[in-house]
């Protein structure tokens, strides 16, 4: 199986994507994308997209971004991530990109930033770095 597929498979097991209405747009070697459609279920008090919600896409995207990295059989978990909230999640469409920094054989540490988009402008709402782990199965 090809990293695409694996990564793509992996992401349709993860329930909360699907909960949330999250889609899988985009993954390259060391990198993925994630994007997420404004929702009124998924606002705080204010009508902004929740920090929790934010932080989910950016978490996954990191996930992704080191699953192309790691070698076959291995699955992928998180096991820190810190988020930086920059400006309020405020638009019609959220969008999570992800790098690999350092790819090693069991550790990788990605790089997440998530945007709000409305209509063609973007607006960067927060950043993440996310340490995950190969699991041997």
């Amino acid at each position: 199986m090809n990293y695409r597929e694996k990564v793509r498979k992996s992401f349709k097991q993860q329930k909360i994507m699907g909960l949330i209405g999250a889609k899988l747009t985009g993954v390259k070697k060391g990198f993925c994308e994630i994007q997420l459609p404004y929702k009124t279920v998924l606002t705080q008090q204010d009508g902004f997209v929740h920090a929790g919600i934010i932080g989910t896409i950016a978490d996954s995207a990191g996930g992704c971004a080191a699953y192309t990295m790691m070698e076959e059989g291995a699955s992928v978990l998180t096991i820190e991530y810190k988020l930086n909230l920059l400006a309020p999640a405020a638009g019609d469409m959220f969008i999570a990109r992800s790098r690999a920094v350092k790819a090693g054989k069991a550790i990788t540490v990605c790089n997440s930033e998530v945007v709000a988009r409305t209509g063609k402008k973007e607006k960067l709402c927060a950043t993440a770095t996310v340490t995950l782990i190969a699991l041997k199965k």
